[in-house]
């Protein structure tokens, strides 16, 4: 009997101790509500047991006491020899497995997240485009958090949000990357529950989702360029891992300037950039400036807005202060430094630079400084569009500018430039299009081979009327193209056959040739291409949109020297120019072509220079940037999907 009342003393003891003590691990469980599986044995023997006891007999009671005493006493021993393995108190294996808990739960929200494609933090919270990029990044921290749970949290993400925040400085929109959203919602990050794991995906996401957004649209651009017929190669491959990127900046504590290892290359697109960053402050400084004039004046005239319009100068550049003479004798009169600022600021905007402030002067000087600046953001992010340009030679022609430069090499600064003027494509009729081709060969004293809508449209009528205007013009028939072709006899149902396109009309080389002396390839889509022109007169406009769509250069043999330089000298060109012989040169290496479209634009003088919109262009792409997307790597990238073969 003695021996039963001491089991249960002992039961009651210890079971007190295990359950109440203040050092008892299972009471700091209970705090913390984790359940164990020790404890739950333990509860569940002992109150069985304890029942059995006031319904067994006296001896067996005392069986049961030794069996409980000895049962406790090792459940305690081994619930001891476990603190040893775990610094807080929890058993080994329940601390690996809260762990492993934790990082299971962590990954699992990250993983739904990305596999719902959808965000609800964000103003664009679909990402289809973006969610490989976003698994990518997260497989290589194995799903867990990137910004939150970690010593330099605040601080890694303070950068981030700077980045965004600073999307402005290149051009974007920092609305559409979420700066204001998630720099609300950082405090309440930081301090959510370990276990708030939800929460915790959302907000780590959301950053990474929109640095990727960001870094994406500052290295490829915001709009698919052949989306608005801007037909530009594909990319071959992808030259940069913005997902490797962001996890080395954020391991080797470079964040900061991960925007600058994105971002064009290009010296035109890093000099654009600082002409922005100058004319927002000109924007604010000098907001607005409306010159009247009654008519157009001339130097020697009075004008009497002319201290304003020397502000206006001064605030863009165009007159050094110190050259300002406006103020002498408060005088009106338009004379000396402010005739030669006016020409500098014609110059910079596509006019003839004669001093003259006349209606186009008076309408460039109109147009609102935010303008500019729109103008110059809507360059860089038309830059963004390019791919990566190699060393080596470079012709550009940039549409609205009516000017085509030619690099010797265009990754060297200080690279000889020739600079020509050259007559697109008519605006609203026949616009020169938008492309990048590889010139492979010269026609020196071509056939100009008339297309079939200028056939249709201009030529027929013109025929019908009078049959010997083939002959007037220099003309002949064919029953298809080539320089080895042969000519047929117009008779009377040749115009039928021309109507029909079985026959076509070809102009033999001479003065009247509409392509001149020589023409210069590179195969496109779009038919188009360089040449010479007998319409010389229409060079000294400075609105030249007056072809059908192929550019004509004022400068031919300079264009045929550097096209043709280690291949041809300078007198054998000007021998084919002169000889009446159509010959063929296929160059030995091809040289890149672009046809592009900027209304802002550094010359070789280092000179910005702004132009008007002639095609409309500024408009369409202003219209697509208000209805921001993630841009597809579908439509920047050459595909790599093979067709299946059908056997």
């Amino acid at each position: 009997m003695q021996l039963g009342i001491l089991g249960i003393k002992v039961y009651m003891l210890d079971s007190r101790k295990l359950l109440f003590s203040q050092k008892s691990n299972l009471k700091n469980w209970l705090r913390h509500k984790v359940q164990s599986t020790s404890f739950k044995k333990l509860a569940i023997y002992a109150l069985s047991r304890l029942m059995v006891f006031f319904i067994l007999s006296l001896p067996t009671q005392v069986l049961f006491a030794e069996g409980i005493i000895n049962t406790i006493s090792n459940l305690i021993t081994e619930d001891t020899a476990s603190k040893k393995a775990d610094p807080d108190g929890r058993p080994a294996s329940l601390a690996a497995q809260m762990i492993a808990n934790e990082k299971a739960s962590a990954a699992g929200e990250i993983n739904t997240i990305i596999a719902a494609k959808h965000h609800p933090y964000l103003s664009q919270p679909n990402f289809l485009n973006r969610t490989e990029d976003l698994a990518t990044l997260y497989k290589m921290t194995d799903y867990q958090l990137l910004w939150l749970g970690n010593a330099q949290a605040k601080k890694t993400i303070v950068e981030a949000l700077n980045l965004l925040n600073d999307a402005s400085v290149s051009g974007l929109n920092a609305a559409d990357y979420d700066a204001y959203t998630l720099h609300q919602k950082l405090q309440s990050a930081l301090k959510l529950a370990p276990d708030n794991y939800r929460q915790l995906a959302l907000y780590d996401t959301a950053i990474s989702l929109s640095l990727l957004r960001l870094l994406h649209d500052l290295h490829y651009g915001r709009v698919n360029p052949q989306g608005i017929n801007y037909k530009l190669k594909l990319r071959e491959k992808k030259l940069i891992d913005l997902p490797a990127l962001i996890k080395t900046s954020l391991t080797q504590g470079t964040l900061s300037q991960v925007s600058l290892k994105v971002e064009p290359k290009l010296r035109q697109y890093q000099k654009l950039k600082a002409a922005l960053a100058a004319y927002r402050l000109f924007a604010v400084k000098f907001p607005h400036f409306e010159l009247i004039i009654g008519k157009s004046i001339k130097p020697g005239d009075n004008l009497p807005q002319l201290e304003r319009l020397c502000e206006f100068l001064i605030s863009i550049g165009d007159l050094p202060e110190e050259n300002n003479d406006s103020g002498a004798k408060n005088s009106i009169r338009y004379t000396g430094n402010i005739v030669a600022a006016v020409k500098n600021f014609q110059r910079r905007h596509g006019l003839n630079a004669d001093g003259v402030i006349g209606k186009g002067t008076v309408a460039a000087i109109n147009v609102p400084l935010s303008q500019r600046v729109i103008q110059i953001e809507l360059a860089m992010e038309r830059l963004r569009w390019l791919p990566e340009i190699g060393p080596g030679p470079f012709i550009i022609v940039n549409i609205p500018a009516f000017e085509l430069w030619a690099f010797d090499d265009i990754s060297k600064t200080g690279s000889n430039i020739t600079n020509m003027r050259v007559v697109v494509g008519q605006a609203m009729k026949n616009e020169t299009p938008v492309l990048m081709a590889e010139m492979r060969f010269i026609d020196f004293q071509p056939y100009w081979n008339v297309p079939y809508n200028i056939v249709k449209k201009e030529i027929l009528p013109k025929l019908i009327q009078n049959p010997g205007y083939l002959d007037k013009e220099n003309m002949e028939v064919v029953t298809a193209f080539g320089n080895e072709a042969k000519a047929v006899a117009f008779t009377g149902s040749s115009i039928s056959g021309l109507k029909q396109g079985t026959l076509r009309i070809r102009q033999r080389p001479g003065k009247k040739n509409a392509l001149g002396r020589v023409k210069f390839m590179f195969p496109n889509k779009e038919n188009v291409y360089l040449h010479d022109t007998p319409s010389q007169t229409l060079f000294s406009k400075s609105r030249r949109d007056f072809s059908h769509g192929c550019v004509r250069v004022d400068n031919p043999e300079g264009l045929a020297e550097f096209a043709l330089k280690n291949q041809w000298s300078a007198e054998k060109i000007q021998q084919a120019l002169q000889t009446r012989k159509t010959q063929r040169v296929i160059l030995k290496k091809s040289i890149p072509v672009l046809f592009f479209y900027v209304t802002a634009f550094f010359d070789q003088y280092n000179n910005l220079v702004f132009y008007p919109d002639i095609y409309g262009n500024d408009t369409v792409l202003l219209e697509a940037l208000k209805k921001p997307e993630d841009l597809s790597d579908q439509s920047i990238f050459v595909s790599t999907n093979k067709i299946p073969v059908i056997r």
